[in-house]
């Protein structure tokens, strides 16, 4: 499924369905991608108007990453739902011998894997650009204040909506150590983004 094709009204819809995929992981990366298109409007408001000239040093470089990350988000969109369907592929492989039994397991731990880092490529990405969204906040034209804000909503919806999809995932990836060191990062990550989106709700209200 192309999902970039979808109208708003199909995306929903596929998401909708009782078809597994697009499912969480997809919606997260595709809010991290709307948060991301957000802070390009906001960097955009910003940069376009001379009087705001004092702020566009700090807000050229948010605006060039958040056009990055938009594109990122999108493509990670894609790559969950195609990730979650290689989990179902290595559900349905024949289990009926000992040795049919072993490749299905193997191929079910590397599907559980990649299903797992590519939430956790979409959380990171989406921290990364939350990181600089007080700056937007704080210095960004303040006609837009409440898109900052917004923004940060949605990378911050983004990172958590992912990190539930990475810990599901781990479950079936048969490497502990792996998925202890993922757990760990996705702590971290949760924290920042709740960290990070309290301090750009109050530049935000500070505004108005």
């Amino acid at each position: 499924m192309e999902l970039q094709k979808l109208s708003v009204e199909d995306l929903t819809a596929a998401l909708a369905s009782d078809a597994p995929t697009p499912g969480g992981g997809t919606a997260a990366a595709l809010a991290g991608a709307m948060g991301a298109a957000l802070a390009e409007m906001v960097a955009a408001l910003t940069l376009s108007k001379e009087k705001y000239a004092a702020a566009h040093e700090a807000v050229r470089p948010i605006a060039d990453d958040a056009l990055q990350a938009h594109g990122e988000l999108l493509k990670l969109a894609r790559e969950d739902a195609e990730s979650y369907d290689a989990v179902v592929a290595a559900r349905r492989l024949p289990k009926g011998t000992e040795m049919e039994r072993e490749a299905r397991a193997r191929e079910m731990a590397a599907a559980n894997r990649l299903a797992a880092e590519v939430p956790m490529r979409t959380a990171r990405r989406a921290a990364r650009l939350l990181e600089s969204i007080p700056v937007l906040a704080e210095k960004g034209n303040p006609n837009a204040a409440s898109d900052a804000g917004a923004a940060a909503l949605l990378l911050e919806a983004a990172v958590q909506g992912a990190l539930l999809n990475v810990a599901i995932n781990l479950e079936g990836a048969g490497d502990p150590a792996y998925a202890e060191e993922l757990r760990s990062e996705s702590a971290r990550l949760g924290s920042f983004a709740a960290a990070k989106r309290e301090e750009v709700l109050a530049l935000v209200r500070a505004r108005f």
